[in-house]
């Protein structure tokens, strides 16, 4: 007994010690870095070309949009080759990217939209094949430490990467921005082509084995149903989980409540605080930070705890966070921030996790990409809404209501672990 808590507790460890998932977080990183820069660059390309801030704003959206098709790009992920799809999605991206060196005056800047627009679709491709392969390559046991790591990888990159990428922007433009991402897409491909992945990772061939026992209805084939049908499968599985339902339905909750949030930073560094703008990026780094020790931890958190009671406990640290954003301390707006970076990702890594471990193999990529356009397309909407939002209502109104409503998502899922009369 001592020696399985032992191993338990060195959960991350284990990870980092496999060969697979080592090389799949180096990828991650690499990939990461030049992503995180170019989101950034992106904008301020955008408002120096134009001098337009809604045209820059539509930057993220062009990088978002795709996500809207997740379910349809989800099932694509399911009929190819999931390594396939990741070096050859990152092979395209790569390709794509020098083209923003004819990115030169206002009236190219159309190409810089098309561009971060078949680079969002790669990405929800790119997620969807990953979340249907990860299992398989690292196995059941270290899902939560390996997403709550990869998720670490991806928070410490953008702590780091938009500040490199602002420097090179400021020194010589965009187009060896759009150079270096390119440089770590190629790289990426390299890490991904050289995993090692137990049998064969085409669906036809895995039998369409999720769970223990389960085929998922796929037939010999494991592809599952084509057509308008096989891109509704995803919806479907989650659809028909009691144990999936309520968990993405409170990650999309979470996150319309997180971009109300994010919607009101500015606010709050200036009418909470007393703070100029630049202050929000303190309070930003600061939750970044507290992004990354939940991904540490999240592994061993969700080996100690129903993956509800880890949902529910990071939901509640969220709105307790944004409460704290109301006061007007900088001690409490920071270590608000902290906890909003530590109890978002643990909704985030436990619903992916729950995925993971509910949905058979052969729809597990649309599965997952129905569930990340059910989880983050929310957020999207609420940062618009809550930007109109912040222009009629006082700051301080919109994060007790946050708040309350955060509250309310932990307390119901709990409330529905409770055993109902007349059931064992």
């Amino acid at each position: 007994m001592r020696t399985r808590i032992a191993r338990e507790t060195w959960g991350t460890g284990r990870v980092l010690r496999d060969r697979n998932a080592g090389l799949y977080l180096l990828g991650v990183v690499v990939s990461g870095f030049g992503t995180s820069a170019m989101w950034l660059v992106s904008g301020v390309w955008v408002k120096s070309l134009t001098g337009s801030d809604s045209l820059a704003a539509l930057t993220v959206f062009a990088l978002w949009a795709p996500l809207l098709a997740g379910p349809a790009l989800g099932a694509l992920a399911d009929r190819l080759p999931r390594r396939l799809v990741l070096v050859a999605g990152s092979l395209v991206t790569a390709a794509l990217l020098p083209l923003l060196l004819l990115v030169d005056s206002a009236e190219r800047v159309w190409l810089l939209f098309v561009v971060l627009f078949v680079y969002g679709t790669c990405g929800v491709l790119h997620d969807a094949a990953e979340a249907a392969l990860v299992p398989r390559v690292v196995g059941a046991g270290l899902l939560g430490d390996f997403n709550g790591l990869r998720l670490t990888a991806s928070e410490g990159m953008k702590l780091l990467a938009p500040l490199a990428g602002a420097a090179l922007f400021a020194r010589f433009g965009g187009a060896p921005v759009a150079l270096l991402d390119a440089v770590t897409f190629v790289l990426a491909a390299g890490v991904f082509a050289v995993l090692r992945i137990p049998g064969d990772d085409r669906p036809e061939r895995a039998g369409g084995a999720g769970k223990a026992g389960e085929t998922g209805g796929a037939g010999v084939t494991g592809h599952g149903p084509g057509g308008f049908a096989g891109v509704l499968e995803g919806a479907r599985r989650l659809c028909a989980s009691p144990a999936l339902r309520p968990l993405v339905a409170a990650g999309a909750a979470v996150m319309f409540l997180a971009g109300l949030n994010g919607a009101s930073v500015y606010a709050v560094a200036d009418d909470v605080l007393g703070r100029p703008p630049a202050w929000v990026g303190v309070l930003y780094a600061v939750q970044g930070a507290g992004s990354v020790l939940s991904g540490l931890v999240a592994g061993a958190l969700l080996r100690r705890m129903p993956v509800a009671v880890f949902t529910a406990a990071g939901a509640a640290l969220f709105a307790v966070g944004v409460g704290a954003r109301a006061l007007p301390y900088d001690a409490a707006g920071l270590a608000g921030s902290a906890l909003i970076g530590f109890g978002l990702p643990c909704v985030l890594i436990a619903v992916l996790t729950a995925v993971q471990r509910e949905v058979p193999e052969s729809s597990l990529g649309r599965a997952a990409a129905t569930a990340n356009t059910l989880v983050y397309v929310p957020n999207a909407l609420a940062l618009a809404f809550g930007a109109g939002l912040m222009a009629l209502v006082d700051v301080r109104a919109v994060l007790a209501a946050v708040t309350v409503a955060g509250g309310a998502v932990a307390l119901l899922l709990v409330a529905g672990l409770r055993p109902r009369p007349g059931r064992a």
